[in-house]
């Protein structure tokens, strides 16, 4: 299976191993059940059982999603809990697992907001979000300018703030 290197370590996609379940030949006839524990307008709790031809449940794992977390989870909250609780799910089967049970997704989201945590504020100024700078690129120059002096800016994004603008 394919790897994607995150922090110096290899994991395997979710549809890496998703690919490997379908095309082994142990699994046929195995089912992937998707269930929703609780949703509400902050979050979700997804379940995703995997049951042999049977029906038997044989392994199951569950995730959490807040649709704020991330620019993505903003539109597709729903679709990334159950994609995570899938993930888990084949790793408790034994699938993709050399290194770690949670999926790439999960250590880049992981990584992700760790970084953020501790870099949230500094010098008393907040990071720009992608958010922000989504809507920044849609601003006057006025405004640009007020960006660039009130955040902290990844340097890709001041850049192209300071193209677009021509500041």
């Amino acid at each position: 299976m394919k790897t994607i290197n995150i922090k110096g370590r290899e994991y395997i996609t979710v549809n890496e191993r998703l690919k490997y379940f379908r095309s082994e030949p142990t699994f046929d006839g195995w089912q992937i059940k998707e269930s929703l524990v609780h949703i509400d307008a902050k979050e979700g709790v997804f379940k995703v059982a995997i049951c042999d031809d049977k029906g038997v449940e044989i392994a199951s794992a569950h995730s959490q999603e807040y649709r704020d977390s991330s620019y993505i989870n903003k539109t597709s909250f729903v679709e990334n809990g159950f994609t995570s609780a899938l993930g888990r799910a084949l790793g408790y089967l034994g699938i993709g697992i050399d290194t770690s049970i949670a999926s790439a997704n999960e250590v880049q989201n992981a990584v992700k907001n760790q970084s953020a945590e501790k870099t949230k504020i500094k010098d008393g100024k907040k990071w720009l979000t992608d958010a922000q700078f989504n809507a920044t690129m849609k601003a006057t120059k006025e405004q640009a300018e007020k960006v660039l002096a009130g955040f902290l800016i990844k340097k890709q994004y001041r850049e192209q703030i300071k193209q677009k603008f021509n500041i």
